[in-house]
């Protein structure tokens, strides 16, 4: 439905920057439109000060001046003849977007350990027998139990962790676990059950 004499915001030109709203870029259009560069050049100097007004969590960057001046730079579409204060020649790169993250790829044996794990026993299976490897894999137990505990497995028990750790290394590892001990880890959520309980 539209009603007629009213603006909508779906019918205007849309903002380059809104964070600073409407008005700011009316002030700014109404910069580019000044005949001198004295009017305009102190008309800027306003327009800035306003902008900080409308985002002032910008104050927290170190330069934030010259970023203010880029924004109005850019918001003018680069029509704005004015001896400007600082170099805005790479204002440009704050419209850049970063090149999209690649994916990992491959599927997950089990996504409860999940890939880092994976990766993990890789290296281990590799690796020669040591006092390194030991510790490595101790980490990686510790770190396993954490998992099926998180995700609720039922058994957390140290037997299966070592059985895990078998299959995942190919036999390259094998825990023993009449030295090898795994203290008990509890879940995070009962940890912070009892603290709010002494409160």
């Amino acid at each position: 439905m539209e009603i007629k004499g009213l603006d909508y915001n779906t019918q205007r030109e849309k903002l380059l920057m809104p964070e600073y709203g409407r008005e700011i870029q009316k002030m700014i259009d109404h910069a580019v439109s000044l005949p001198t560069k004295a009017a305009r050049q102190a008309c800027a100097k306003t327009i800035v000060r306003l902008m900080e007004t409308k985002v002032p969590q910008i104050r927290e960057n170190a330069d934030y001046q010259q970023t203010l001046w880029d924004h109005l730079y850019l918001m003018s579409h680069k029509q704005l003849d004015i001896d400007w204060p600082f170099d805005v020649s790479e204002a440009e790169k704050i419209l850049s977007k970063p090149a999209p993250l690649k994916l990992p790829q491959g599927s997950i044996k089990q996504r409860h350990y999940g890939r880092l794990i994976e990766e993990l026993m890789e290296k281990l299976r590799q690796m020669p027998p040591g006092s390194e490897r030991d510790t490595l894999a101790r980490l990686a137990a510790y770190q396993m139990k954490r998992d099926l505990m998180t995700w609720g497995h039922g058994s957390v028990d140290s037997e299966k962790v070592a059985d895990d750790m078998a299959r995942y290394t190919d036999g390259a590892v094998q825990l023993d676990l009449n030295t090898f001990t795994l203290n008990k880890v509890t879940a995070a959520t009962e940890t912070v059950k009892k603290s709010k309980k002494r409160r």
